[in-house]
């Protein structure tokens, strides 16, 4: 694996975990795809730091369990100021 990319996932996993951050959040952050924090966070970084893997991926499974829930009150908002206008 290339020294960038490694650096990379570490960077990554480190930004998902201080910053509580979403895959997209990181994603948008770091310019690249979501596939490519996916992949990082889930298969590179096991080989580079599983510890540190672990912590990013807990934090990831949080939000995907709360996802659902963002998204509800996203669309509450949207149609809260739609009404309003």
């Amino acid at each position: 694996m290339k020294d960038y990319i490694s650096e990379r996932a570490v960077r990554i996993a480190n930004y998902i975990i201080q910053n509580n951050a979403t895959v997209r959040q990181t994603a948008q952050s770091f310019g690249v795809s979501k596939s490519t924090v996916h992949k990082d966070v889930a298969e590179r970084l096991l080989y580079i730091n599983p510890r540190l893997a672990a912590e990013a991926r807990k934090v990831l499974d949080v939000n995907k369990s709360e996802r659902h829930i963002r998204g509800g009150l996203a669309t509450r908002e949207k149609y809260l100021h739609q009404h309003q206008q």
